[in-house]
C-alpha cells in the first residue's frame, strides 16, 4: 500500500512528515532542513523557486517572491509574482509540490496522497481551498486536520494512558488557535475550538517594522515603505530581532545604506530592548484570552480542570506569552513537543491511521468538533406578526463532526412555487447580519395552502470540516443541495458575548443592556435595530475586554441616547 505523507502548510515555514515504524519522522528537505520556508519565487532563469532560496531572493527580488500566502487562502485575492498573477492555492501548490518530491526522494516511490493541517478556525472556503491546492501539487487529500488536533495527536501518541484535560495554545506565524481536549484510554476528544486566523508571529514582526519605519521617518524625512527593498531589509531584521529577544534582553539592528538623504546614503540604526517589545505586542498577546474563555465556556470546563497547557507554533516561544498564559490559567505552560514539528508529526500520525498503519481501535482515536455556528435565514414570528431575516441555527459550534442535521421547514406564502435557501455563518439573531456562505433555489414546490408544504433542510460537515447543504420537498422527494464554495468572504470575529456578565464591571451595567435586549426582541424589524444591536455588542466586548471606564462610559451614553430616542 502507498504511504501517505502529513504535512504543515504554514504560514512562515512547512514541513513533511511519514509514519515509519509506528512514529512519526520529520523529512528533510533539499537543503538537508528540516523546516522549509513558505516563500515562493522566480529565479533569474525564470524557474519556480521555493523555501530557502525564494528566502534568500527576497531582499534583492521582493516583486518577484511571494511569501505568508496562507493568510490569503480562500479569498478572491491574487498575488504578483513577477509579470503573472497567481491565486493564492497556485501558490500553495507549489510548496505542496516541493515537500511532496522531498518525500518522494526520501520514501523512493511515487506519493499521491497526503494528510493537510489547517487552523481549527479556518473556515469553510480556506478549507476548500487547501484541498484544492492540494489537487493541484498532484495529491488527493484524504483529509484535512486542524493543527491543535494534529499536535495533540503527537503529545497524545506517547501517553496513551493518560487521563487529562490539554489546552492547546497553538500561536504560529500567522494564527491562532485555542483548543480544548480530554484524552482517556487513548481517546482524544475535542471539546472546544477557538481562535483568530489573522493573529502570529507575522503581526508581531509587524508591530516592530511599524515603530522602525515611523521612527526612521520621524528622524530622517525619508518614507521608506515606498520602497520594498527597505522594507524587506526591516522585515528580515523586526524577526531576527524578535526571535533574538526570546532568550536576551536587548538586539541591535543595524541596516546601512538603507535609503539616500540629498545624494548620501543613509542606514538605520536602532537598540531594540526586550521590554520595548513586550510593550508593542502586549494588546495582541492580551487579545487571546478571549478564545481561551470560549473555549473553557464551551467545554464547560473551569480553568481549575486544565491539566495541561500545551505549547505549539514557533510564536509560544516569546517569554511574554508564556508569562500571560501562567497568569491567566494559573498554570505553568509546557513545551512537552517541538513547537515546531508537532503538527507535522500529528499530521503523519492521522496519515497512519488512515492507512492502516495505525489502529484507532488499540492505538489512538480522534475526535474533532466544528468550530463555527452555522444555519440558514428563516421567517420568525413576533407576538404573531411574520418576521423576515431571523437565523434559525442548524448546527451549532462546537459539535462533534462528522455530523448530519435536519430541520423541516413550511412554506410560507399560498402556491409558493420555490425556496431560496441562504446559509449564514455566526450566533447573531438577524440572518444578515452573519457571515453569508452561499445560497441554492429548491423550485416544483406543488401548489399548496401556506405552511401545508413541508420543506426538510439537511446539513452535513465531515470530518474535513467541509459543509455540504441539502433541501428537499418532503410530499414529493425533489431535491436540490450546494457544496459550499464561497470566496471572498469576511469573517467577523467570534466571541461569547455572554462572558460579559462575568466581567468585575457587568454589575454595574445589567440595568441598561437588559432593557436594550428588550427593546432588540420589540424591535426586530425596526431601522434602528442594527445599530443598537451593534452598540449593546461593543459595550459587552469592552466589558468582557475590561476596556478602561472612560471608552466604556461612552459606549454606555450612546445606548442610553439609542433607548431614550426609541422609548419615546
Amino acid at each position: 500500500m502507498s504511504k501517505i505523507i502529513g504535512i504543515d502548510l504554514g504560514t512562515s515555514t512547512s514541513e513533511v512528515a511519514v509514519l515509519e515504524n509506528g512514529k512519526p519522522f520529520v523529512i528533510k528537505n533539499k537543503e538537508g532542513k528540516l523546516i522549509t520556508p513558505s516563500v515562493v519565487g522566480i529565479s533569474d532563469s525564470g524557474a519556480i523557486i521555493v523555501g530557502e532560496y525564494a528566502k534568500e531572493q527576497l531582499l534583492v527580488k521582493p516583486d518577484e517572491t511571494v511569501m505568508e500566502v496562507k493568510r490569503l487562502m480562500g479569498t478572491d485575492k491574487k498575488v504578483s509574482m513577477g509579470d503573472n498573477e497567481y491565486t493564492p492555492q497556485q501558490i500553495s501548490a507549489h510548496i505542496l509540490e516541493y515537500l511532496k518530491s522531498c518525500a518522494e526522494d526520501y520514501i523512493g516511490e511515487q506519493i499521491e496522497r497526503a494528510v493537510i493541517t489547517v487552523p481549527a478556525y479556518f473556515t469553510d472556503e480556506q478549507r476548500r481551498a487547501t484541498v484544492e491546492a492540494g489537487g493541484i501539487a498532484g495529491f488527493k487529500v484524504e483529509r484535512i486536520i486542524n493543527e491543535p488536533t494534529a499536535a495533540a495527536l503527537a503529545y497524545g501518541i506517547e501517553h496513551m494512558e493518560d487521563e487529562k484535560h490539554i489546552l492547546v495554545y497553538d500561536l504560529g506565524g500567522g494564527t491562532l488557535d485555542v483548543t480544548l481536549l480530554e484524552m482517556f484510554e487513548g481517546v482524544l476528544e475535542v471539546k472546544a475550538s477557538s481562535g483568530n486566523n489573522k493573529l502570529g508571529g507575522k503581526d508581531f514582526d509587524e508591530k516592530l517594522m511599524d515603530m522602525l519605519i515611523k521612527d526612521f521617518e520621524k528622524e530622517e524625512g525619508v518614507d521608506l515603505k515606498k520602497d520594498l527593498r527597505a522594507v524587506a531589509r526591516i522585515k528580515e531584521a523586526a524577526e531576527n530581532c524578535k526571535i533574538v529577544l526570546s532568550t536576551k534582553n536587548e538586539y541591535d539592528i543595524n541596516l546601512p545604506f538603507i535609503a539616500e538623504k540629498n545624494g548620501e546614503p543613509i542606514g538605520l540604526v536602532r537598540k531594540v530592548t526586550k521590554g520595548q517589545f513586550e510593550e508593542l505586542i502586549w494588546e495582541l498577546v492580551k487579545s487571546t484570552e478571549e478564545p481561551i474563555n470560549v473555549v473553557l465556556k464551551d467545554a464547560e470546563l473551569l480553568k481549575t480542570d486544565i491539566d495541561i497547557v500545551l505549547l505549539v507554533g514557533g510564536s509560544t516561544r516569546i517569554p511574554l506569552v508564556k508569562e500571560f498564559l501562567q497568569e491567566t490559567l494559573d498554570k505553568e505552560p509546557k513545551t512537552l513537543v517541538d513547537p515546531d514539528m508537532a503538527v507535522v508529526m500529528g499530521a503523519a500520525i492521522q496519515a497512519g491511521i488512515i492507512n492502516n498503519e495505525l489502529s484507532q481501535d488499540k492505538d489512538i482515536l480522534i475526535t474533532d468538533v466544528c468550530p463555527y455556528t452555522l444555519g440558514i435565514e428563516t421567517l420568525g414570528f413576533l407576538g404573531g406578526i411574520p418576521v423576515a431575516d431571523v437565523y434559525d441555527i442548524i448546527i451549532p459550534r462546537n459539535l462533534t463532526i462528522p455530523v448530519i442535521k435536519e430541520k423541516i421547514y413550511g412554506t410560507v406564502v399560498e402556491n409558493q412555487e420555490k425556496v431560496e435557501i441562504k446559509i449564514y455563518q455566526g450566533d447573531r439573531k438577524k440572518a444578515s447580519m452573519n457571515n453569508f456562505l452561499g445560497n441554492f433555489t429548491l423550485s416544483g414546490i406543488p401548489a399548496n395552502r401556506a405552511f401545508e408544504e413541508k420543506i426538510k433542510v439537511k446539513f452535513m460537515y465531515d470530518i474535513n470540516g467541509i459543509l455540504q447543504v441539502g433541501a428537499q420537498i418532503v410530499s414529493t422527494g425533489k431535491q436540490a443541495s450546494i457544496s459550499i464554495e464561497t470566496t471572498g468572504v469576511k469573517l467577523e470575529e467570534e466571541m461569547d458575548l455572554n462572558l460579559w456578565k462575568k466581567s468585575t464591571k457587568a454589575r454595574k451595567f445589567k440595568g441598561i443592556i437588559k432593557r436594550a435586549e428588550n427593546m432588540l426582541d420589540e424591535y426586530f424589524e425596526s431601522e434602528e435595530y442594527d445599530e443598537l444591536d451593534e452598540i449593546v455588542r461593543e459595550l459587552k466586548k469592552a466589558i468582557i475586554k475590561e476596556d478602561d471606564d472612560e471608552k466604556i462610559q461612552e459606549l454606555e451614553e450612546k445606548l442610553s441616547d439609542i433607548l431614550f430616542d426609541m422609548e419615546e
